[in-house]
Order: C-alpha cells, then structure tokens, then sequence
C-alpha cells in the first residue's frame, strides 16, 4: 500500500469496480487504490443467489474482470482491508490492522451489509444471508446434509434462494411478515403471480407470519423457526433475506450528510469534499422516483454512478439521469423491471398471466411510470421509452398485448 493515493475507492463490488475501469477508459493517468473487504477481487452479485448458489456458474466464471486486468491497469486491489476512519480534514484513511493511507478524490462504494434477526437463535451457525460469496460458500457446503430450508423474507432475493432451493430438491418454507411478498417494489398482481408460481413449485409460502424466534439444540444449530402466531417450521438451515444496512459508518462519523445511506447530489458528490459516493449506499434525489431521495440496489445504478463520480472527477460534469432496471431469475421467468412504481396510482395488466408470459404496468397521473415485464422482452424493451417520455398513452391499447408498445397512440 502507497503512502497517497490520486483516487481512493472504498467497496470492491460493482459500483466501486466501474468508478476504477471508466476512470481508466476516460484516461485518468493518477494512482489508484480499490480497497475491498472481501478476499476476492470484484465480483459480480446478482447471480450469487441464482448460478452460483445453484452450482451452474464457478466462481472464475462471476469475475467481473480477470484477476490480471486490475494489475495491467495499474489499480491497486487492496482486499481483505476494511476502512474505519475518515478524516477529510486531512484527507486521509484509517484502515483494518492500523495502516494509513491519503487521497486526492475519494470514492466510498461500500454497499450494505444484510439486515439480520436480531431474535432468540438468529446467531446460530446455520442462519445465513445471501450477500458475497462467503455467505453462499457456507450455504453449499451444508446442502448435503440440509433437508428442509426456512427463508425469512419474500423479496427478490429470498424468493430467488426458494426457485434454487426447490430447484435442488429441498423442502422449503418461506416467510414474509406482510401480507404479501414484493410488497416494497411491486403492486399485488405481480405479488399474486409469484405466489402462485412459487407455491406451484412446492414451497410452503406463508405471508403476514412474523417471526417470534429461531430455536435452537444443544449444540447451537437452529433446528426450527417458531412463529409469532405459534406455528414450528422445523429447518436444518435458515436464510435471511431482509434487506440491507447501507455501510456509510465511516463517512457519517466523519460529518457526512445521511441518514439511510449517504446523502449525494446530482454529481454524487458527497456533502465533504472531494468525497463522492455510489451504488447501494448512495442516497439521492431520483426523478424517476416521484423525486424522492432513495437509494437503489442495483446493478444499473451501481455502474451508472461510477461513470458520473469518474466524470466530475475528471472535469466534466454530467448530472446522474439513468433510468432504473433491475432483473431477477427464479424457475424459468425472466422478470424485467424498468422504472419504479413507488406513489403509483394505477396498475394495469397487459396479457394473461396464466400464459405466464405478461407485463404489469404502473401508472400516475395517466402517465407510465415503470413496467414488470415477466418473459415479455419486447414490452420491456419498448417500455422504457414510455416511461422516459412520461406522456400518456392510451390505456386500452396499452392493455392489448396484440399491439406492440411503441405503436401504442397518445391519449
């Protein structure tokens, strides 16, 4: 490790590995530092709760870049380490095991950490979450001998370890203290499909249960999850799936602005200076949220973040304006999401979903604000354009899955 650093980037995950290759790419000739956690070089997340938990993909095969790539563009990969303190008086690092080291620009993409139980038994060694990859190495490696799977949470990733749990021949439970699952990102036709869907495939699926606590043996391995209405799901393991805790400490002690996540404007600029931060811990204001300040979990986000913090870093000032899309896998649905429904005022259903081939669609104010799209690529594809132009079509027509998207007529 240098004494300086021209750019120090904190998280070695998505976000943090783009802001180092589009630096590169636009020509940044300074030192760079990628400072990771993990004792792997960056990586890619998403397919860690479907390919590789599922044994289709090896490791090698979910590298973001080949491990050579970081070294040939003279990145420094700093893994293992884990940073504890800022000082932008100084602009400098504190860092796990005592190191220092100063920046010119700093880039925090740390992401989250998983929201865990904090009930009776939630520390015992078989109750896992599904974040890097040491987490789902330790899921592998129990499923010889683990019959029966409790999966507490019903968003996409808990719903997508249930389609490889199933898909694995275990006997699985999931449960979901709403009254639906995808409650938080979707409307009820989207929900009732995956239901449906997931209880078709054999899963126990039990929403509005709440979890009292996880009971545990003698040696401390859970063995059942107990139910705050007095149910016992008995489970040789646990996966938690609850959403994250953005990682922000450091920045937040040093004076940032934030609450959930870190508080960052059009430029990703933190509220220090020569601080930016990006991807799942970076709190903004988002035109395609109804102008709300949230923060995006994914991988468009994360990537297109890092190429607006690498452009203000090297002089050119381009507000972040990306539409959000996200995708998630589970049994053979390819799920495509463009937009975000949040504050929406209507949902309409184009096609049948029996044909399990489908779109929901979600309006306010009569405009289309984003789109479910379940194996229907095309109305995906073409719905974005509808929710970028944000001028209202005809409803009748937009519900006809015979009529293509962009053919759709004005209101």
């Amino acid at each position: 490790m240098q004494d300086n650093y021209d750019v120090v980037i904190v998280g070695a995950g998505h976000a943090g590995a783009q802001a180092a290759i589009c630096l590169r790419q636009m020509g940044f000739a300074g030192s760079i530092a990628l400072i990771g956690d993990e004792r792997f070089p960056p990586y890619e997340r998403p397919p860690l709760s479907k390919e590789y938990l599922a044994g289709e993909k090896p490791f090698e095969r979910i590298l973001l870049r080949p491990e050579a790539f970081w070294g040939e563009r003279q990145v420094d990969l700093l893994l293992g380490k884990r940073v504890t303190a800022v000082d932008p008086a100084t602009k400098s690092l504190t860092i796990s095991g005592g190191e220092h080291t100063q920046y010119g620009q700093l880039i925090w993409a740390t992401g989250g950490t998983p929201r865990m139980m904090d009930c009776k038994g939630s520390n015992a060694a078989n109750v896992f979450a599904v974040r890097t990859r040491a987490d789902v190495d330790k899921i592998m490696a129990r499923l010889d001998t683990a019959q029966s799977v409790a999966i507490i949470g019903g968003g996409y990733i808990g719903l997508e370890a249930a389609a490889v749990m199933r898909k694995l021949g275990k006997q699985v439970t999931l449960i979901e203290a709403l009254d639906r699952v995808l409650s938080r990102v979707a409307g009820p036709s989207l929900s009732a499909f995956f239901e449906e869907e997931h209880r078709a495939h054999g899963v126990d699926l039990r929403t509005g249960y709440t979890v009292d606590h996880i009971e545990t043996d003698e040696a401390g391995h859970a063995v059942a999850v107990q139910c705050g209405n007095g149910d016992r799901i008995v489970a040789d393991m646990v996966i938690v799936g609850i959403g994250i805790i953005a990682q922000t400490g450091p920045l937040i002690a040093a004076g940032a602005a934030g609450g959930n996540g870190v508080d960052v404007d059009e430029f990703c600029r933190t509220s220090l200076p020569d601080i930016y931060a990006i991807g799942d811990c970076a709190a903004h204001a988002n035109p395609f949220a109804n102008d709300r300040v949230v923060r995006l979990e994914s991988v468009q986000n994360a990537n297109d973040q890092a190429k607006v913090a690498a452009a203000h870093i090297m002089g050119n000032a381009e507000a972040y304006h990306a539409v959000p899309w996200f995708w998630s896998n589970q049994y053979d649905l390819r799920l495509q999401t463009v937009g975000l429904s949040l504050d929406y005022d209507q949902e309409l259903v184009r096609g049948d979903p029996a044909s399990r081939s489908f779109s929901v669609i979600y309006l306010r104010g009569g405009k289309v604000i984003a789109l479910d799209c379940v194996n229907a690529t095309k109305d995906y594809v073409q719905g974005r354009k509808a929710v970028t132009e944000g001028i209202p079509l005809d409803l009748e027509e937009l519900a006809n899955p015979l009529i293509p998207i962009k053919e759709v007529n004005h209101a």
